[in-house]
């Protein structure tokens, strides 16, 4: 692949080439002449989905793939546009992974945007705040979501170190 020059965006100091830019290169370069991106739905809820990406040379012959996962409730763009934002990342990634616009990061801007997004909204997120005030956000978190199972594993996943045994049993009250 010749060295390109893609549009990137500076998240935090970094800079990452968007999902459009990829795809753009993928569908316009002359070694990709021929091949092919698709998507499949691997799983779907009401709040959640999972899409694989799969890129294919000329031969159908699977080169790349990518996976992503959305929760709906996890952005305000999300509310309506968790499957559409899914098969985006899925895209991003499967072309990262055939090495288009990797040169600062497999994710891409959307992914890093919206990660970021996802993280402004988990209890804690803000410097400086205690265990006992991510507990008391992580109830608050859990009771205002639609998947509160999935609240809860976020919480877990993310302050499972830092939340004593007790507190997670006093967190698993609310999920049911």
């Amino acid at each position: 692949m010749a060295k390109h020059q893609f549009k990137t965006t500076n998240i935090r100091g970094k800079e990452y080439v968007e999902v459009n830019q990829r795809i753009l290169y993928f569908r316009t370069a002359p070694e990709y002449k021929g091949w092919s991106l698709d998507t499949e739905l691997i799983h779907l809820e009401k709040d959640s989905c999972v899409i694989r990406a799969v890129i294919r040379n000329e031969k159908g012959e699977t080169i790349a793939t990518g996976f992503a996962q959305e929760d709906r409730t996890s952005s305000h763009i999300n509310k309506t546009s968790y499957v559409e934002n899914c098969e985006t990342s899925a895209w991003g990634r499967a072309l990262a992974n055939l090495g288009i616009g990797i040169e600062s990061s497999i994710a891409s801007s959307n992914e890093v945007s919206m990660a970021i997004a996802k993280q402004s909204k988990m209890p804690g997120s803000e410097s400086g705040t205690s265990k006992k005030d991510v507990f008391k956000d992580a109830i608050e978190y859990i009771k205002k979501s639609k998947d509160k199972q999935g609240a809860y594993d976020r919480i877990v996943g993310k302050y499972g170190d830092t939340l004593s045994e007790n507190q997670k049993a006093g967190l698993q009250k609310f999920v049911k």
